[in-house]
């Protein structure tokens, strides 16, 4: 039984994953990034010093219990990471998702005991849904795949994401906080290859900055960014592939071969450096 976050879901996953070749889990998540995502789907990982997750196999649990009112026990920071995993997956999911969520996050900015409401939970399972119904058509992850019920959408935001934790030793942003600026880099690059509109990449600024405050990525180096992102575990036979949007809720695989380098640089500095441009959130 893991009953935890995320790393206590991954750890307790992959114990019994490994364990006489595999004994029954039921994840009980604590935190919102671990009851919207990661106890939902049977990936189970450790980190090493050089990559995240890089040691891990798949095991379902035999149910997941979630009990929203351990989220009102969270420390500011957590709910940030959660709020951004909820946008990261509503925007790959659907507009009207999307939407849900972030009219949830504006009540949730002068009112935190929503998170105790029927509408939260209600939000919640919508979530969990949405994952289990991707894992449900893709559960291992085919390389083969591209289409929007492929599980390698749930990857947006993540590929700059896993290079910002890699390069600051896992010290400087929760994983959820990574996601966000992840998200607005791969918004600027789905604008610059011309595929996200001004207004669209306007709308994920918002429901980012809705989110709450994130740590700075501004002053990190990009070389080492770009660096870190030629190591990321999502690579296929050594290329990058990012997840884009051409639309709200309307993901899309683009190899890292179609991105210049110039583009990719020009959409770091410009994602890395927004969010400390932002009015500051009123959470």
């Amino acid at each position: 039984m893991a009953l935890g976050g995320g790393v206590v879901g991954d750890l307790a996953g992959f114990a019994a994953a490994i364990y006489l070749r595999g004994v029954p889990l039921v994840q009980l998540p604590t935190t919102l990034l671990a009851q919207i995502d990661s106890s939902v789907g049977g990936k189970t990982a450790v980190n090493l010093p050089f990559g995240k997750n890089l040691v891990g196999a798949f095991h379902q649990p035999n149910a997941v219990v979630i009990d929203s009112e351990t989220l009102t026990t969270l420390p500011r920071r957590e709910m940030v990471s959660g709020f951004c995993e909820m946008v990261k997956q509503s925007v790959v999911a659907s507009p009207e998702l999307f939407a849900r969520t972030t009219m949830v996050l504006n009540k949730v900015i002068s009112n935190r005991e929503i998170l105790l409401e029927r509408e939260f939970e209600e939000l919640i399972a919508s979530h969990c849904g949405f994952k289990a119904a991707i894992v449900a058509n893709d559960e291992r992850e085919s390389a083969k795949r591209s289409d929007g019920l492929s599980r390698r959408v749930l990857n947006f935001g993540h590929t700059t994401a896993h290079a910002l934790e890699a390069i600051t030793n896992y010290k400087l942003f929760r994983h959820g906080e990574a996601v966000g600026h992840g998200m607005v880099v791969a918004g600027e690059l789905s604008k610059n290859l011309g595929l996200l509109s001004d207004a669209e990449l306007e709308s994920l600024r918002e429901a980012v900055t809705l989110c709450g405050p994130l740590p700075s990525a501004e002053a990190l180096d990009v070389n080492r960014i770009i660096k870190a992102l030629q190591r990321d575990k999502k690579s296929i036979a050594g290329q990058v592939n990012w997840v884009l949007l051409e639309g709200i809720g309307r993901p899309r695989i683009v190899p890292g071969k179609e991105i210049s380098s110039k583009i990719l640089r020009q959409s770091l500095r410009s994602g890395l450096q927004w969010p400390n441009k932002r009015k500051p959130s009123g959470r």
